[in-house]
């Protein structure tokens, strides 16, 4: 009897250890890796600042990037999010934290390194560097590859709700379509929501002439009518749940919410849209930069860049993962169009500070209005 007890005992011992594991909700994987990667920074950490919901973390049975990389390294990930670019700058700027690694996009990296806040990556410590196609070398905002390794590329559309709206023009102008009314969602911050109204007004992006941006404004306020809500991360409740209709969102975002609602629908306006790319950067005050370079070249395997990519959903700039034929997203057509499906594109750029501070100034106006 004595024996059996024993053996309950033990039996039960272990049913309860893998019950407790499964709390833990990720078990570490067996990682085919292109590179070599040391311990020799155990026990130092690296603070990452980047994007919600920008990096594959272990849910619903993906890689957990940061903890791979841990056990990988024994360097410990200190991992913050943000949801704008100028939430980014200005906790980078004011904030208490010392941050090692942000991921901010094209524009924003401009004005960071106008303001002498970026280091420069050494790309031959990356062994995995060769990796990123040519298309995202050399981009405006970093000519000579000095500050950057690009992370995620994107462009913005609409998304709608093919269950409440059956046909819908391709164009901007549906979220100022009063048949819409407090059905509409447009984006919490000033760049991309002035976007929206300046590319329906044939706008430059990045005009200079305040005039237009007047014009622009006008034509938000005249749309707050038909606004359920300004957002971010949160398009993907009101979406997903249908309780808002129309969203100008990243493409990218909708690909996660479409395997949530089925209904939901796609298009890239006629008039144009924004294009993007988002890099990982070292800041210059990072306090473990040989670690930081660890970390992007692991961001940079071809077995961690597919996690990441079809986590998120975007575009990626890494060949390991474009040229995949198991990759979820291989040659999907609205990450990956056509020559003759690319909608027209611009790029943000930094503006002039003083063109910068009259458009924030007008976006106050246009909430508050």
């Amino acid at each position: 009897m004595k024996k059996i007890a024993a053996l309950v005992i033990a039996v039960c011992v272990i049913l309860l250890s893998f019950f407790l594991s499964g709390f833990e909700g990720y078990e570490y994987a067996d990682l085919s890796l292109r590179a070599e990667y040391s311990k020799e920074y155990e026990g130092t950490s690296l603070t990452v600042y980047n994007w919600g919901e920008y990096i594959s973390d272990g849910t619903e049975d993906s890689l957990d990037v940061n903890k791979e990389f841990e056990k990988l390294t024994g360097i410990k990930i200190n991992y913050l999010t943000f949801e704008s670019n100028e939430t980014m700058y200005s906790q980078v700027k004011n904030g208490g934290v010392n941050y090692d690694i942000v991921i901010p996009s094209d524009y924003m990296i401009q004005r960071l390194l106008k303001e002498d806040m970026l280091r420069e990556i050494d790309t031959s410590a990356l062994s995995n560097y060769d990796l990123i196609a040519d298309d995202y070398k050399n981009i405006y905002f970093d000519p000579e590859n000095k500050y950057t390794v690009p992370y995620n590329v994107g462009m913005v559309g609409v998304i709608y709700n093919g269950a409440h709206i059956k046909d819908i023009e391709h164009s901007w102008s549906v979220l100022w379509d009063k048949k819409y009314k407090d059905m509409v969602l447009n984006f919490n911050n000033p760049r991309d929501a002035f976007m929206t109204a300046q590319i329906l007004k044939g706008y430059d992006l990045n005009s200079e002439n305040k005039a237009e941006w007047d014009s622009a404004a006008k034509l938000l306020k005249k749309g707050k009518p038909n606004l359920q809500a300004y957002v971010m991360d949160e398009v993907y409740g009101k979406m997903e749940t249908g309780e808002a209709s129309i969203a100008p969102y990243y493409a990218g975002d909708y690909l996660t919410m479409v395997e949530t609602n089925p209904d939901l629908k796609f298009f890239y306006p006629e008039e144009g849209t924004n294009i993007f790319v988002d890099s990982v950067c070292i800041l210059k005050n990072s306090k473990n930069y040989e670690a930081a370079l660890m970390y992007i070249n692991f961001l940079l395997e071809p077995q961690i860049a597919t996690a990441n990519a079809e986590y998120i959903g975007y575009a990626s700039p890494n060949t390991a993962v474009i040229e995949n034929e198991n990759y979820c997203y291989y040659q999907n057509e609205i990450l990956y169009p056509n020559e003759e499906d690319m909608p027209k594109v611009q790029y943000y750029h930094n503006i002039d500070d003083e063109i910068r501070r009259y458009y924030e100034n007008l976006w106050i106006d246009v909430k508050l209005d």
